[in-house]
């Protein structure tokens, strides 16, 4: 892996590193880009603009385009300037998502585009011997996809409670870890490799907010609805942690009308409502599928099964009826949704909002509701964004360790 030269930050204010921060985030919004629109766009001086090119250019993440010289026909031509991108060239970032069934890696360009993807079953696998496969599989998948290409770093998404600040895994009970320190762990394994870890519902809000819809940016309320349940609060482009990093759980929020027993004691739980494992054991109990796969559920449905489809969309109505408690709650101005039938068929989307809107006493408009961004592949988009949200944050301390 090749080391960018270092940049001096010393201006006494962090000016520079904000005006840096700046002009990245005009490139990825408007590149390619010409100087002196990211100089109207941004409000920073054309100088500052010029010294801040010059520097993200040695960094490798911004790049010169004289193919596409921009001439007005007044002064001197412009050459525009984009993210540092493409198939075989430019940095790169690796994402794992870590879930129950098995991990997701991932490596990504500095827009957030999947170039590359792979997948390690976990079925069979000891939970004592869990991280070491896992980090074998990554360490195999990076070497292999970013052959050639400058690595930034891994960032790791994975349910239950990550405190991102200390790089542990302090609960995920359907893996057996807590207290984990996963970060420095897949660091040392990785050869002391830049490693940063969150949870991934508060990973795909993130994804979201850098590289998704404008509205992210304002605010916006994440439900993720896999194996485990819960959610994550973005305001002002920033993803609200809590105390000890503990926000955004909400496995247990009351569904209206389930009567679904939960393992705390209560019934109609969310996640004992609308989870996959919820729904794959109701599936085999219903003889749709000869084993509890959600997976084996959304494809029995997709083939024309009847009560595969009935069932999602029953878990859909659910998930809406939780996402309209959020709404009234919250009230962002996005509300984003990450669930598997949604994802591969809009018709379980539209359950979804149909449900949220009947019940919501402050959202009656349906397009609040949206998927990821990033479709199917959003569980290593998200991750890799753990790793590339830093950087558009403080693109010159990024290299300054």
């Amino acid at each position: 892996m090749t080391v960018p030269p270092q940049i001096s930050r010393t201006t006494g204010d962090g000016r520079r590193e904000a005006n840096a921060a700046t002009v990245l985030r005009a490139v990825l919004d408007h590149g390619p880009v010409a100087r002196r629109s990211i100089a109207r766009l941004s409000g920073l001086s054309p100088a500052a603009v010029s010294r801040q090119c010059t520097d993200l250019v040695r960094l490798g993440l911004v790049r010169e385009l004289p193919d596409l010289v921009e001439s007005t026909g007044v002064g001197r031509p412009q050459i525009p300037v984009d993210l540092h991108t493409g198939q075989t060239s430019g940095p790169v970032a690796g994402g794992v998502h870590i879930g129950v069934p098995g991990s997701t890696f991932g490596l990504l360009d500095l827009r957030g585009r999947l170039l590359a993807r792979r997948s390690l079953p976990h079925d069979g696998i000891a939970p004592a011997e869990l991280s070491g496969r896992i980090l074998g599989g990554l360490r195999t998948f990076l070497a292999e996809a970013g052959r050639g290409r400058r690595l930034l770093g891994v960032g790791a998404a994975l349910g239950g409670w990550v405190d991102p600040g200390l790089g542990t895994a302090v609960r995920h009970d359907a893996l057996g870890w807590h207290q984990r320190p996963l970060a420095a762990e897949l660091a040392r394994g990785l050869g002391g490799l830049e490693v940063r870890i969150d949870n991934h519902a508060r990973a795909i809000a993130q994804s979201e907010i850098l590289f998704g819809r404008s509205a992210a940016r304002r605010s916006l309320v994440h439900l993720f609805v896999g194996n485990v349940v819960d959610a994550a609060l973005g305001i002002a482009g920033v993803v609200h942690q809590g105390p000890g990093s503990g926000a955004g759980d909400v496995a247990h929020l009351p569904v209206p009308d389930s009567t679904a027993p939960c393992p705390c004691g209560r019934s109609g739980c969310l996640e004992a409502t609308a989870s996959n494992t919820a729904v794959a054991l109701t599936a085999v109990r219903r003889g749709i599928v000869p084993e509890p796969d959600v997976f084996l559920v959304v494809d029995a449905a997709a083939a024309g099964d009847r009560r595969a489809d009935r069932l999602l969309r029953e878990r859909a109505r659910a998930v809406g009826r939780a996402t309209a408690l959020l709404l009234d709650v919250l009230n962002p101005d996005l509300v984003v949704v990450t669930e598997h039938s949604s994802l591969v068929n809009p018709e379980y989307l539209e359950e979804i909002r149909g449900a949220a809107i009947d019940l919501s006493h402050v959202c009656g408009d349906p397009e609040r509701i949206v998927s990821p961004h990033a479709g199917t592949a959003v569980l290593p988009v998200a991750a890799g964004t753990i790793l590339l949200n830093p950087l558009f944050r403080s693109p010159l301390a990024t290299f300054d360790r």
